[in-house]
Order: C-alpha cells, then structure tokens, then sequence
C-alpha cells in the first residue's frame, strides 16, 4: 500500500514540474524525497542500490536548481502569476573630451 502512495505522489509531482504549477512547492518537495530516498539506499551494501542512490542525488541536485531557477515563461504558473520582467537600468557614461 506504501509503494502506491509514494508512486502516485512521485507522478504528481512529476506532472506538476512538467505543467509548471507551483513548481517551487513541487520542486521542493522532490527534492526532499530523493534525497531520503538516496539516503536509504546508501545503507544498503548492495552496489547497485549505491548506483540507485547517486542516480537519485542527481535527480535531487536537479530539482533544488528547479526551486532556484523558477517554472519557465510557458507555464502555469507564468499565466496564473504573470511573468516578471527584468529591467537593468543603463549606466549613464560621461566621456572626457580632452
């Protein structure tokens, strides 16, 4: 029954990163979960659970730079929140004419 609710929150999860609906909550929350499964395959002496683990620390390094990098601008949550604009304002640059 476990491994029915951690496979159905794993392709929920997967489905949100996918649409882009609050990717941050998502994306942390993956995080979280393959780090604690990468955590419980490291105890086992089984080197292709040791391959399974460094598989899910990569999936978790790729999730915590989804949190930090945000959904995308063709997402949910670009239509629901709106896109944000980065605006540099231009240095003013006064050259001597000597």
């Amino acid at each position: 029954m476990g491994n029915w609710i951690l496979g159905s929150i794993a392709i929920l999860l997967g489905l949100m990163l996918l649409i882009g609906f609050l990717t941050p909550v998502a994306s942390i929350a993956a995080t979280v979960s393959y780090v604690a499964v990468s955590a419980s395959l490291l105890q086992s002496l089984d080197p292709v659970k040791h391959n399974n683990a460094f598989t899910a620390l990569d999936l978790s390094l790729m999730s915590a730079a989804q949190v930090l990098l945000g959904p995308g601008a063709f997402s949910v949550d670009a239509r629901l929140f709106g896109r944000r604009e980065m605006v540099i304002p231009r240095a003013d640059v006064h050259l001597d004419d000597n």
